[in-house]
């Protein structure tokens, strides 16, 4: 059975969640701000390269970032730290593989992706990728460790060093858009601020670990379905007949009623640890006490943000984007509640994975986005916007539904290894 907390570690643990929340609100509020002077700078035309680049930066952190940093975690905790040194290299090397195809791919593409023919924005699509999974893996470490302070300290420092190179440009007058795209690209030299987390120990055997390849692939590709789910639907929308004023709406209220996602997705790195030791020691009851607070929660939380996303959704969205950002109180109220239930389904995903169950995480993210397609053909005679809102809905409550009956498999109590002996503390 577990060790039972004492209020020291009970105190510890609060602290480390309060770190986590303000690392990632600050690390959030960097970026904005690192995207405001970009595009302030350059103009929404120039910026357009650099724009892309964002968007690359957010689906490759969806797919390596999350991967690397969550089996890193839950490998280390669960099995020790030998199997990961053993299998990091290779790890790496198909991630290097990875970074210049899709580096290829994006040069294939540059001008319809990026409007120009140097291989500048291509070599840094090569460079996000390769950093994206590099970042994954410090956090990984630094995560295993409970050194979650360190962990919020690098999410600040990540957009820290950008949001210093772009207002140094902005100040020094340099228009170069290949510069500012560097900028992004500079975020990664973080990876260099814990080279602790590059050395991994020798405790444990490895023994009954996931297949590190299969883990990764699943975990990549839940968390990417994930992200597409969550901010794909403005793009949907174009394509489907939405107007201009429409689309930019619909991309409003997603980015104002996604904060709590944002923020949540900062704070898991503790849960993976968490989860993964009550699964090691087969403490089912633990584990089915959270998962019906995260069911609860999810319930409360939904029905008040229905509540006020219709009340207060449309004024707010006027006051933070301006009066010609207009959406009805119905589809607010939708956004508003598809968000939040994505907050649940992230909890239930990560508390997957950290049971070894990355590929049936995957599985119901792919059931989710199945959903909302059936939902889409249903829905089609109606207006676009409600039809693209209704289906977002649709896609993340049956992920959640999906991700529950995943979470919910008693797991089988493995060999806990001794995770203390390669922490540290901050």
């Amino acid at each position: 059975m577990p060790t039972p907390q004492t209020p020291h570690h009970v105190g510890r643990a609060a602290r480390q969640t309060g770190h986590l929340a303000l690392g990632s609100a600050l690390s959030g509020l960097l970026a904005y701000v690192v995207f405001a002077l970009t595009t302030h700078a350059l103009g929404a035309g120039a910026a357009a390269p650099a724009s892309v680049l964002w968007s690359y930066w957010a689906f490759a952190t969806a797919a390596f970032t999350f991967s690397f940093q969550h089996w890193i975690a839950r490998t280390s905790t669960a099995h020790g730290e030998r199997s990961v040194r053993e299998t990091l290299p290779r790890l790496v090397a198909i991630l290097v593989v990875a970074s210049l195809l899709l580096g290829g791919l994006a040069w294939v593409a540059r001008n319809p992706l990026f409007h120009r023919s140097d291989a500048w924005f291509p070599l840094m699509v090569a460079a996000v990728t390769l950093g994206c999974g590099l970042t994954g893996v410090v956090r990984g470490a630094l995560s295993a460790r409970e050194r979650f302070t360190s962990v919020s300290a690098g999410l600040v420092l990540e957009n820290l060093i950008r949001c210093a190179v772009v207002a140094a440009l902005v100040v020094a007058g340099d228009r170069n858009v290949v510069l500012f795209g560097l900028g992004l690209v500079a975020g990664h030299l973080m990876v260099l601020a814990w080279p602790s987390a590059w050395r991994f120990g020798t405790d444990g055997d490895g023994r009954g670990a996931p297949n590190p390849f299969v883990f990764m692939a699943g975990a990549g590709l839940a968390q990417l379905l994930g992200q597409v789910v969550l901010t794909g639907g403005p793009v949907l929308l174009a394509l489907t007949g939405g107007s201009q004023r429409q689309v930019t709406t619909l991309f409003a209220a997603l980015a104002l009623f996604r904060a709590p996602y944002m923020l949540a997705l900062g704070m898991v790195a503790q849960l993976t640890t968490r989860v993964a030791i009550l699964a090691s020691s087969g403490d089912v009851g633990s584990l089915r006490a959270q998962r019906r607070l995260v069911w609860g929660a999810t319930a409360v939380v939904a029905l008040v943000a229905a509540g006020g996303g219709a009340w207060l959704g449309p004024p707010l969205l006027r006051i933070v984007f301006g009066p010609g950002v207009v959406l009805g109180r119905g589809p607010t109220a939708v956004v508003a509640v598809g968000c939040t239930v994505a907050v649940g389904s992230l909890v239930l995903m990560v508390s997957a994975l950290a049971q070894g169950r990355a590929g049936a995480a995957a599985r119901a993210w792919m059931g989710g986005a199945l959903a909302a397609a059936v939902g889409f053909v249903a829905l089609s005679s109606f207006a676009a916007e409600d039809t693209v809102v209704a289906c977002f809905l649709v896609a993340e409550v049956a992920a959640f539904a999906l991700l529950s009956v995943v979470e919910r498999r008693v797991p089988h109590a493995g060999r806990p290894v001794d995770v203390g002996a390669s922490r540290a503390t901050d």
